[in-house]
């Protein structure tokens, strides 16, 4: 099994498409931010209020372009790449500021490019013209993401990790329909396409079941099956592994055999065209986390979570290079890990909420032997919903969140109409992040605290004076842009 998920041919064309956007970068500065999440994370409402600041001039005072004064203006361009899908901003906008929508998740790749106009911190830059940074924005799915460690991995390795991944206590339930399945079937039989239907559909339901919010999984490969768009129904996604595979080679014409030439198109066709014309030409990265959820959802939604990014780092081409090698050969000089949803919590525990982020990257990063360099970590919400407040109960201030609530929400056995505010307490996270990583069997494990995730509302955006909507309100954002763009607007 190789350890590089690239071949030869597939270094000389991402060679090839490097030094062309290097070339397009001598005349117009340009920086390709990559923008992907695992699910529910929130990767569309962040690049929407993204641009929405910018646009906008929102408050952004951790920004440092922003607070002293030195972006000129910010402005939409056509995009250079014209076969992929743009990403619908003004849809996006309209829908969370008119209507209070959250928008759709992402289901497939697109990309937007803002130009950005400065002036340089720099007086002798400054003395001879204005900055300008186009910022391409790449959005794509994270389960498309994890993806990517199966380019090390043949079928039998698939199989052997997929079915280890399902026999866990979390998942077995889950998966037991595909594997009742899968171990009545030898895999050395006659070829049969129903077969392979059938065992494509049960591992994708499964895969499907578990993403739900009580169970909250991230680990969920192959993505496409979650997301196949025009690949629904073709020969590269109708396969599945298998858990009783014999050791040694698959008889010509058997089921092992033809489940094996699947995967492997599925990876030559699906997985490495991603890596090669995306993944492998971004500068920077940000990876959107919904741990709150995963939280909710227990121990072993959080240890998942933390294998999800074990992978989602060791794909990256992380750390900077000479001038010779950024000519022929990106990397991604940072990466920015970032926990959403903070503002379902009390500013109390938003660093709490970023500690135990922290500690799942930091776990993550030495599962896979990386020392983390050039990672950061934040809890934010790139849009937020709430208001914090406090109520007297039992002779002593509560601290609450005030938001209102989606239409069908339900808290404490009372339903919401999505009109109708009202005040929860969020609940305290544990001041020790490795609570939650404590063996399941220990006969000490402390009880890990209730967290109440309640799906809310986008705000209601206020207009100035003027009759102007004012900005998309936030909490860390501006940081989060000063960590990923700061440097280019110095």
């Amino acid at each position: 099994m190789s350890s590089s998920i690239t071949s030869i041919t597939d270094e000389a064309l991402i060679a090839f498409d490097t030094i062309a956007d290097r070339a397009g970068s001598l005349i117009q500065p340009t920086l390709r931010l990559g923008v992907t999440g695992l699910s529910r994370a929130g990767k569309t409402v962040f690049i929407t209020a993204l641009v929405h600041n910018l646009l906008h001039g929102g408050r952004l005072p951790m920004f440092e372009a922003a607070h002293s004064g030195r972006l000129a203006r910010s402005f939409l361009e056509p995009q250079p790449d014209d076969a992929v899908p743009r990403f619908q901003y003004e849809d996006h906008a309209a829908r969370m500021i008119g209507e209070r929508i959250w928008p759709d998740s992402t289901r497939a790749i697109s990309e937007l490019r803002l130009v950005i106009e400065y002036e340089s911190a720099s007086g002798w830059n400054r003395f001879f013209s204005g900055g300008r940074l186009c910022l391409d924005i790449v959005d794509y799915p994270g389960e498309w993401l994890l993806d990517l460690p199966l380019l090390r991995q043949d079928f039998a390795q698939f199989s052997l990790n997929a079915a280890s991944l399902a026999r866990s206590p979390v998942r077995h339930d889950l998966a037991a329909p595909w594997l009742e399945k899968a171990n009545s079937i030898d895999p050395h039989k006659q070829a049969d396409e129903s077969d392979a239907r059938e065992l494509a559909r049960l591992f994708t339901d499964y895969l499907r079941a578990c993403k739900t919010e009580d169970r909250a999984l991230s680990t969920l490969p192959p993505g496409r099956f979650l997301m196949p768009g025009d690949l629904d129904g073709s020969p590269a996604l109708t396969f599945a592994p298998l858990p009783n595979l014999p050791d040694g080679p698959a008889p010509k014409g058997s089921l092992a055999a033809m489940m094996a030439r699947r995967y492997e198109s599925y990876k030559s066709v699906v997985v490495k065209p991603f890596f090669r014309e995306h993944v492998a030409r971004l500068d920077r990265q940000i990876v959107l986390i919904d741990a709150m959820q995963a939280m909710n959802a227990g121990r072993e939604a959080v240890i998942d979570l933390e294998r999800a990014l074990s992978d989602v780092l060791s794909c990256f081409r992380p750390g900077g290079g000479n001038f010779l090698t950024n000519l022929y050969s990106r990397r991604i000089d940072k990466v920015l890990i970032a926990a959403t949803k903070a503002d379902h919590l009390h500013h109390e525990s938003h660093d709490r909420l970023e500690a135990i982020a922290r500690r799942i990257v930091e776990r993550a990063a030495a599962g896979i032997g990386s020392s983390g360099a050039n990672i950061e970590v934040l809890a934010m919400a790139a849009v937020r919903a709430t208001r914090e407040a406090s109520v007297r109960q039992g002779g002593e201030d509560l601290p609450v969140i005030v938001g209102t609530p989606l239409d069908g929400e339900r808290i404490g056995g009372e339903l919401f109409d999505g009109n109708r505010k009202t005040a929860i307490f969020p609940g305290d996270l544990p001041r020790n992040p490795d609570s939650f990583f404590k063996a399941v069997d220990s006969v000490s494990q402390p009880l890990l605290p209730e967290i109440n995730v309640v799906r809310f509302r986008p705000p209601l955006i206020e207009e100035s004076e003027s009759g102007v909507k004012l900005s998309l309100p936030h909490i860390r954002l501006d940081r989060a842009m000063d960590y990923l763009l700061g440097d280019r607007l110095a």
